[in-house]
C-alpha cells in the first residue's frame, strides 16, 4: 500500500514550496499525495496551484476579516483535526512558519500522526522576529519526526536544540526545485514595461507594517525620482499594507503596483529584474539562484547563508540606507557583479527528490515509524 502523506498547506509561499513535494508523491507508486490548502491565501492560492500541476483534495476557508492569530489558530488546529480523523494519513508534511504550518503539525502531534517538516532549522534567535514565524518553526521543531534543513546552518540549528541527528536531513531548499521548473517552462510573463535599470520590491512583513512601512515607500519613490529607475511593486493582499503603500506609492511614473503575480509571471519578473528589495523570505533564496543582488528589507534574517556568500545584505528599514545602498549597486558595476556573482548557498533543484527518497526508506523499514524517533522527544 502506498503511504498517505497528507500536504498541509495555506499560503502562496508553502504551495510554492510543497509543489515540488506534491509533484513527486504524484508520480511515485510508493505514495498517495493528499493537498489540503486551509485558505489563508485563499484568493491567490488554487489558481497557482493549478498552474503548479498540484491538486487538491480538500480544501478549508479559515479565514475571517481581520481576525486575531489566536483565532486563526484555533479554527485550523479544530478544522485539520477533523480531517485528520477522516482521512487517517501515514505522515503529514509541512512547510516553514506558517501558522498553518503550525497548526497542521500540533494537530497531526494529537491525532498521533508523524510530521515531516520542510524546510526546518531556519532561526532567527529573536523569538518575536519575525513574527509570529519565529515562534511557530521553533514549535513544530518540538513536534517533527523528520527534519528536512535547508542548509547545513540550519541542521546545525538543529542538533543543537537537541533534536537527534538521525532525524535531520540536509536537502537544499525545495523553492529552488519549483523555481527552475517553472523556468523551464517559459510559459511566465515580466510585469516589467521599460529598459530602465529594473528593481523588483516585495514588502508584507508584519513588522515592517505602519510607519517604517510608510518610510520605506518615501525611499521608493526617492529612487524612482532618479529617472532610470523602474520598480515593480505586487501588492500583498493585507489591508495593513495596502492602507500604507497605495497613499505614497500610487500614480507615481516609474512605480508599477500590481496585484499579486501569480509564480510563473512573479519567477519571469524576478529572471528579468536587475536588483530586489524585500522584506520577504523566500526570495531571499531564488533571487540569488538566479544570480540578483538582494537587499533585505529587516532587522533580522533567518536566512543568514545569502548574506555570508554576498548574495543579500542585510540593511534594515531605514529609508537613507535603503536609498544609499541601492544606488551603491546601481551605479557601481564592480561592486554589482559582487554580489551577482556570490552563488547560491540553498541548493541544486533536487531537494524534493531527497525528501522523498528518505520519506520512503523510513516506511519500508522494518522498525515502525511513530510520532517521534528516539532521543528527547520520543514517546516511547
Amino acid at each position: 500500500m502506498p503511504v498517505r502523506a497528507m500536504l498541509v498547506l495555506g499560503t502562496r509561499p508553502e504551495a510554492i514550496k510543497l509543489a515540488p513535494v506534491a509533484r513527486a508523491m504524484a508520480t511515485d507508486t510508493q505514495f498517495e499525495p493528499i493537498v489540503v490548502t486551509t485558505g489563508q491565501h485563499r484568493e491567490m492560492l488554487h489558481q497557482m496551484l493549478g498552474l503548479l500541476c498540484v491538486d487538491v483534495r480538500i480544501a478549508l476557508d479559515v479565514m475571517r476579516s481581520r481576525q486575531q492569530l489566536s483565532e486563526l489558530t484555533a479554527r485550523l488546529v479544530g478544522e485539520l483535526g477533523e480531517v485528520m480523523r477522516d482521512q487517517r494519513p501515514d505522515l503529514v508534511v509541512v512547510q516553514g512558519d506558517t501558522t498553518t504550518a503550525l497548526a497542521g503539525a500540533l494537530a497531526a502531534f494529537y491525532e498521533k500522526i508523524p510530521v515531516a517538516h520542510v524546510e526546518a532549522g531556519l532561526r532567527t534567535g529573536v523569538i518575536d522576529n519575525p513574527f509570529p514565524e519565529e515562534l511557530n518553526r521553533n514549535l513544530i521543531g518540538r513536534i517533527a519526526r523528520w527534519h528536512f534543513a535547508p542548509t547545513p546552518r540550519a541542521a546545525r540549528h538543529l542538533t543543537d536544540e537537541g533534536v537527534p541527528a538521525e532525524q535531520v536531513f540536509t536537502t537544499g531548499n525545495t523553492v529552488i526545485d519549483n523555481l527552475l521548473w517553472v523556468l523551464a517552462d517559459g510559459t511566465g510573463t515580466s510585469a516589467f514595461r521599460t529598459g530602465a535599470k529594473r528593481i523588483l520590491v516585495t514588502l508584507h512583513r508584519r513588522e515592517n507594517q505602519g510607519e517604517r512601512m510608510r518610510g520605506m515607500g518615501r525611499a521608493l519613490r526617492r529612487l524612482v525620482q532618479r529617472g532610470d529607475v523602474e520598480i515593480v511593486l505586487p501588492l500583498h493582499k493585507s489591508p495593513a499594507v495596502r492602507d500604507v503603500l497605495l497613499p505614497e506609492l500610487g500614480g507615481h511614473e516609474g512605480i508599477s503596483i500590481v496585484e499579486p503575480l501569480d509564480y510563473l509571471d512573479f519567477a519571469a519578473t524576478l529572471a528579468e529584474c536587475d536588483l530586489v528589495l524585500t522584506d520577504s523570505g523566500g526570495i531571499q533564496e531564488e533571487a540569488p539562484s538566479l544570480s540578483k543582488p538582494a537587499l533585505v528589507l529587516r532587522t533580522t534574517t533567518e536566512r543568514p547563508e545569502a548574506v555570508e556568500v554576498g548574495a543579500a545584505r542585510l540593511i534594515g528599514t531605514d529609508p537613507e540606507a535603503i536609498v544609499s545602498c541601492a544606488e551603491r549597486l546601481l551605479d557601481d558595476p564592480a561592486e554589482y557583479r559582487r554580489m551577482a556573482d556570490a552563488g547560491n548557498p540553498f541548493g541544486d533543484g533536487r531537494a524534493a527528490e531527497r525528501v522523498l527518497t528518505q520519506l520512503a526508506e523510513d516506511f519500508a523499514a522494518e522498525v515502525p515509524v511513530g510520532v517521534t524517533a528516539t532521543g528527547p522527544y520520543s514517546t516511547a
